[in-house]
Protein backbone atom coordinates (compact mmCIF):
# COMPACT_ATOMS: atom_id res chain seq x y z
CA UNK A 1 0.00 0.00 0.00
CA UNK A 2 1.27 3.54 -0.81
CA UNK A 3 2.04 4.80 3.05
CA UNK A 4 3.23 8.11 4.44
CA UNK A 5 4.41 7.45 8.02
CA UNK A 6 5.94 9.98 10.57
CA UNK A 7 8.30 12.40 9.20
CA UNK A 8 7.50 11.33 5.38
CA UNK A 9 6.72 13.67 2.88
CA UNK A 10 6.42 10.68 -0.08
CA UNK A 11 4.72 8.26 -1.09
CA UNK A 12 5.76 4.29 -1.67
CA UNK A 13 3.88 2.68 -4.55
CA UNK A 14 1.22 -0.09 -3.64
CA UNK A 15 3.43 -3.20 -5.58
CA UNK A 16 0.61 -5.73 -4.42
CA UNK A 17 -1.78 -3.67 -6.44
CA UNK A 18 0.40 -3.45 -9.74
CA UNK A 19 1.34 -7.06 -9.69
CA UNK A 20 -1.86 -9.11 -8.23
CA UNK A 21 -4.51 -6.80 -10.25
CA UNK A 22 -6.57 -5.19 -7.54
CA UNK A 23 -8.66 -5.89 -3.95
CA UNK A 24 -9.44 -3.68 -1.29
CA UNK A 25 -9.15 0.14 -2.00
CA UNK A 26 -9.68 2.94 1.26
CA UNK A 27 -8.16 5.57 2.47
CA UNK A 28 -6.81 4.44 6.66
CA UNK A 29 -5.70 7.41 8.68
CA UNK A 30 -4.08 5.40 11.94
CA UNK A 31 -3.42 7.39 14.76
CA UNK A 32 -2.84 10.48 13.11
CA UNK A 33 -0.95 13.64 15.13
CA UNK A 34 -0.35 16.51 12.59
CA UNK A 35 1.63 19.76 14.96
CA UNK A 36 2.17 23.44 13.88
CA UNK A 37 5.48 24.35 16.03
CA UNK A 38 5.10 21.55 18.13
CA UNK A 39 1.36 21.90 19.26
CA UNK A 40 -1.22 19.26 17.33
CA UNK A 41 -3.91 20.59 14.68
CA UNK A 42 -4.93 16.62 14.66
CA UNK A 43 -4.64 14.53 17.36
CA UNK A 44 -4.45 11.06 17.49
CA UNK A 45 -7.19 10.57 14.68
CA UNK A 46 -7.82 6.77 13.55
CA UNK A 47 -10.25 6.63 10.40
CA UNK A 48 -11.22 4.48 7.50
CA UNK A 49 -12.64 5.83 4.28
CA UNK A 50 -13.71 2.97 1.86
CA UNK A 51 -14.30 2.65 -1.82
CA UNK A 52 -17.60 4.32 -2.70
CA UNK A 53 -17.88 6.44 0.63
CA UNK A 54 -19.64 9.83 0.85
CA UNK A 55 -17.93 11.52 3.87
CA UNK A 56 -18.23 15.01 5.21
CA UNK A 57 -15.72 16.04 7.17
CA UNK A 58 -17.42 18.46 9.16
CA UNK A 59 -16.28 20.35 13.17
CA UNK A 60 -16.00 23.73 14.65
CA UNK A 61 -13.43 26.61 13.62
CA UNK A 62 -10.17 25.12 13.99
CA UNK A 63 -11.07 21.63 14.63
CA UNK A 64 -7.98 20.70 12.20
CA UNK A 65 -10.57 19.76 8.98
CA UNK A 66 -8.17 20.68 6.04
CA UNK A 67 -5.10 20.03 8.11
CA UNK A 68 -6.55 16.64 8.21
CA UNK A 69 -7.10 16.58 4.41
CA UNK A 70 -3.86 17.58 3.08
CA UNK A 71 -2.03 14.96 5.07
CA UNK A 72 -4.24 12.17 3.71
CA UNK A 73 -2.96 14.02 0.45
CA UNK A 74 0.61 13.93 2.08
CA UNK A 75 1.09 17.51 1.59
CA UNK A 76 1.65 17.67 5.49
CA UNK A 77 4.65 15.84 7.88
CA UNK A 78 3.05 13.35 10.19
CA UNK A 79 4.44 14.03 13.72
CA UNK A 80 2.68 10.16 14.96
CA UNK A 81 0.97 7.93 12.68
CA UNK A 82 0.66 7.38 9.07
CA UNK A 83 -1.89 7.53 6.29
CA UNK A 84 -1.94 4.44 4.01
CA UNK A 85 -3.17 4.21 0.26
CA UNK A 86 -4.58 1.27 0.38
CA UNK A 87 -4.84 -0.18 -3.21
CA UNK A 88 -4.62 2.79 -4.33
CA UNK A 89 -2.19 4.94 -6.46
CA UNK A 90 -1.53 8.84 -6.29
CA UNK A 91 -2.93 9.07 -9.38
CA UNK A 92 -6.55 7.63 -8.26
CA UNK A 93 -6.63 10.16 -5.68
CA UNK A 94 -8.26 13.94 -6.90
CA UNK A 95 -7.63 16.50 -4.75
CA UNK A 96 -9.50 19.86 -4.73
CA UNK A 97 -7.44 22.84 -2.28
CA UNK A 98 -9.44 25.82 -1.68
CA UNK A 99 -9.60 28.32 -3.76
CA UNK A 100 -6.97 30.66 -1.41
CA UNK A 101 -4.29 27.80 -2.23
CA UNK A 102 -4.85 28.09 -6.10
CA UNK A 103 -2.78 30.73 -7.95
CA UNK A 104 -5.83 32.64 -10.52
CA UNK A 105 -3.43 35.04 -11.88
CA UNK A 106 -1.48 32.20 -14.48
CA UNK A 107 -2.09 33.05 -18.55
CA UNK A 108 -4.26 29.53 -18.62
CA UNK A 109 -7.73 29.49 -20.58
CA UNK A 110 -10.71 27.50 -18.45
CA UNK A 111 -10.28 24.52 -21.00
CA UNK A 112 -6.03 24.60 -20.08
CA UNK A 113 -7.18 24.16 -16.63
CA UNK A 114 -9.24 21.84 -16.79
CA UNK A 115 -7.27 19.59 -18.91
CA UNK A 116 -4.92 19.39 -16.00
CA UNK A 117 -6.96 16.91 -14.94
CA UNK A 118 -5.14 14.51 -17.92
CA UNK A 119 -1.60 15.10 -16.34
CA UNK A 120 -0.88 11.68 -15.35
CA UNK A 121 -2.08 10.75 -18.42
CA UNK A 122 0.12 13.06 -20.56
CA UNK A 123 2.87 14.55 -18.30
CA UNK A 124 3.55 18.38 -18.33
CA UNK A 125 4.43 18.59 -21.93
CA UNK A 126 2.22 15.92 -23.55
CA UNK A 127 -0.69 16.83 -26.03
CA UNK A 128 -4.16 15.97 -25.79
CA UNK A 129 -5.70 13.72 -28.26
CA UNK A 130 -9.09 14.05 -29.69
CA UNK A 131 -10.86 11.70 -26.81
CA UNK A 132 -9.33 13.37 -24.06
CA UNK A 133 -10.50 16.99 -25.33
CA UNK A 134 -14.10 15.28 -25.84
CA UNK A 135 -13.39 14.57 -22.06
CA UNK A 136 -12.65 17.92 -20.78
CA UNK A 137 -14.88 19.38 -22.60
CA UNK A 138 -18.18 17.49 -21.20
CA UNK A 139 -16.34 17.54 -17.82
CA UNK A 140 -16.71 21.36 -18.36
CA UNK A 141 -20.48 21.00 -19.74
CA UNK A 142 -21.26 19.04 -16.91
CA UNK A 143 -20.32 22.03 -14.86
CA UNK A 144 -21.80 24.52 -17.04
CA UNK A 145 -19.04 25.46 -18.53
CA UNK A 146 -18.71 24.42 -21.85
CA UNK A 147 -19.31 27.93 -23.32
CA UNK A 148 -16.04 29.39 -21.51
CA UNK A 149 -13.54 27.44 -22.92
CA UNK A 150 -11.09 29.92 -23.98
CA UNK A 151 -11.84 32.52 -21.83
CA UNK A 152 -9.11 33.17 -19.56
CA UNK A 153 -9.22 32.20 -16.25
CA UNK A 154 -8.32 35.74 -14.54
CA UNK A 155 -11.80 36.85 -15.76
CA UNK A 156 -13.89 34.30 -13.89
CA UNK A 157 -16.11 34.99 -10.80
CA UNK A 158 -15.43 32.97 -7.79
CA UNK A 159 -18.34 30.59 -8.80
CA UNK A 160 -16.72 30.13 -12.25
CA UNK A 161 -13.42 29.61 -11.12
CA UNK A 162 -14.97 26.66 -8.51
CA UNK A 163 -16.75 25.04 -11.39
CA UNK A 164 -13.79 24.69 -13.47
CA UNK A 165 -11.48 23.31 -10.89
CA UNK A 166 -14.13 20.90 -9.89
CA UNK A 167 -14.20 20.07 -13.90
CA UNK A 168 -10.59 18.96 -13.49
CA UNK A 169 -11.48 17.05 -10.95
CA UNK A 170 -13.67 15.31 -13.03
CA UNK A 171 -11.17 14.82 -15.93
CA UNK A 172 -8.67 13.09 -14.03
CA UNK A 173 -11.24 10.16 -12.86
CA UNK A 174 -10.33 9.75 -9.99
CA UNK A 175 -11.51 6.70 -7.69
CA UNK A 176 -11.45 8.94 -4.62
CA UNK A 177 -12.35 12.99 -5.15
CA UNK A 178 -11.36 14.77 -1.98
CA UNK A 179 -12.39 18.42 -1.56
CA UNK A 180 -11.07 21.00 0.98
CA UNK A 181 -13.64 23.72 1.55
CA UNK A 182 -15.18 23.87 -1.54
CA UNK A 183 -18.18 26.25 -1.49
CA UNK A 184 -16.43 29.18 0.17
CA UNK A 185 -17.29 32.18 -1.26
CA UNK A 186 -19.08 30.38 -3.75
CA UNK A 187 -22.67 31.62 -4.43
CA UNK A 188 -26.07 29.55 -3.54
CA UNK A 189 -26.66 28.16 -6.97
CA UNK A 190 -23.46 27.16 -7.46
CA UNK A 191 -23.02 25.21 -4.52
CA UNK A 192 -26.13 23.28 -5.09
CA UNK A 193 -25.45 22.77 -8.44
CA UNK A 194 -21.75 21.05 -7.65
CA UNK A 195 -23.11 18.98 -4.69
CA UNK A 196 -25.22 17.20 -7.08
CA UNK A 197 -22.28 16.60 -9.75
CA UNK A 198 -20.71 15.01 -6.26
CA UNK A 199 -23.54 12.62 -5.54
CA UNK A 200 -23.96 11.90 -9.62
CA UNK A 201 -20.13 10.99 -8.94
CA UNK A 202 -20.65 9.31 -5.65
CA UNK A 203 -23.55 7.17 -7.33
CA UNK A 204 -21.09 6.14 -10.43
CA UNK A 205 -19.05 4.20 -7.50
CA UNK A 206 -16.52 7.44 -6.35
CA UNK A 207 -15.49 7.79 -3.22
CA UNK A 208 -16.29 11.72 -2.09
CA UNK A 209 -14.18 13.03 0.77
CA UNK A 210 -15.23 16.74 1.45
CA UNK A 211 -14.50 19.17 4.41
CA UNK A 212 -17.55 21.46 5.09
CA UNK A 213 -18.85 23.67 7.80
CA UNK A 214 -22.45 24.16 6.36
CA UNK A 215 -24.58 21.81 8.22
CA UNK A 216 -27.31 22.03 6.11
CA UNK A 217 -25.16 20.56 3.06
CA UNK A 218 -24.19 18.28 5.23
CA UNK A 219 -27.22 16.42 6.25
CA UNK A 220 -28.91 17.08 3.14
CA UNK A 221 -25.98 15.51 0.91
CA UNK A 222 -23.65 13.44 2.77
CA UNK A 223 -24.76 10.10 4.09
CA UNK A 224 -21.77 9.43 6.71
CA UNK A 225 -19.79 12.49 8.85
CA UNK A 226 -16.69 12.48 10.33
CA UNK A 227 -16.74 15.08 13.50
CA UNK A 228 -13.51 16.30 14.62
CA UNK A 229 -11.92 18.88 17.00
CA UNK A 230 -8.45 18.64 16.44
CA UNK A 231 -9.47 14.68 18.21
CA UNK A 232 -11.99 12.72 16.14
CA UNK A 233 -15.53 12.74 18.00
CA UNK A 234 -17.51 10.63 15.82
CA UNK A 235 -17.86 8.79 12.82
CA UNK A 236 -20.60 6.97 11.44
CA UNK A 237 -24.49 7.97 9.82
CA UNK A 238 -24.97 12.15 9.46
CA UNK A 239 -28.39 11.69 11.11
CA UNK A 240 -26.52 9.97 14.14
CA UNK A 241 -23.02 12.01 13.77
CA UNK A 242 -24.41 15.70 13.81
CA UNK A 243 -26.97 15.45 17.01
CA UNK A 244 -26.96 18.20 19.45
CA UNK A 245 -24.49 16.34 22.26
CA UNK A 246 -22.19 15.33 19.54
CA UNK A 247 -22.14 19.17 18.33
CA UNK A 248 -21.54 20.71 22.03
CA UNK A 249 -19.03 18.34 22.62
CA UNK A 250 -16.64 19.17 19.58
CA UNK A 251 -17.50 22.61 20.28
CA UNK A 252 -16.62 22.20 24.03
CA UNK A 253 -13.33 20.45 23.02
CA UNK A 254 -12.08 22.62 20.28
CA UNK A 255 -12.54 25.39 23.33
CA UNK A 256 -10.54 23.54 25.48
CA UNK A 257 -8.16 23.06 23.02
CA UNK A 258 -6.29 26.17 22.98
CA UNK A 259 -5.44 25.84 27.05
CA UNK A 260 -5.11 21.95 26.77
CA UNK A 261 -1.90 20.53 27.43
CA UNK A 262 -1.75 17.57 24.97
CA UNK A 263 0.18 14.26 25.06
CA UNK A 264 4.17 14.24 23.58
Amino acid sequence: MATFGVGDGHYFPDLGRVFLGGGKMSIVVENLTVSYQSRPAVHHVNMEFPDGCMYAIFGPNGAGKSTLLKAIMGLLRCSTGGVHWQGLGRQELAYLPQQSDVDRSQPMTVFELAAMGLWYEIGFFGNVNAAQRERVQAALKRVEMGDFAERAISELSNGQFQRVLLARMLVQNAKFLLLDEPFNAVDTKTTYALLDVLRQENQAGKAVVAVLHDYEQVRAYFPNTLLIAREKVACGKTEDVLCDELLLRANNLAQAAEDSEWCE
